[in-house]
């Protein structure tokens, strides 16, 4: 049985497949990764075709409202992973941004799919 959690994880791959196209092979779900010696995971991480992040999206169950703390979290993630862009989803709200000169600039849809 699916987490809400995982519920709004898969839906969010399959959106992420299936209309902005991105490959299967580019994802990697649930990755580790270290932040001031701690342990935490990326919920979903899509790389560019060089291997680098390319789109670190934190997913929420849709029970959970987007506040400044989810906004935080995957802050704090970006100072490790340094993606392109950065989404927080709770399967019923979207946020896609980018970090240009420390300010979050929001953007009006998700990057679609482009080979470097």
């Amino acid at each position: 049985m699916l987490t809400p959690e995982e519920w709004v994880r898969q839906h969010f791959v399959h959106l992420l497949i299936g209309h902005y196209h991105y490959p299967k092979s580019l994802f990697a779900v649930e990755t580790g990764l270290f932040y001031n010696k701690l342990a935490k995971r990326s919920d979903i991480m899509v790389l560019n075709t060089d291997g680098q992040p390319h789109l670190l999206v934190e997913c929420k169950s849709p029970d959970v409202k987007i506040t400044q703390a989810a906004f935080a979290q995957i802050g704090r993630y970006n100072f490790t992973l340094r993606p392109a862009y950065l989404a927080i989803t709770n399967g019923l709200a979207h946020y896609c941004f980018i970090i240009k000169d420390g300010q979050i600039v929001y953007l009006d849809d998700f990057p679609r799919f482009e080979r470097n």
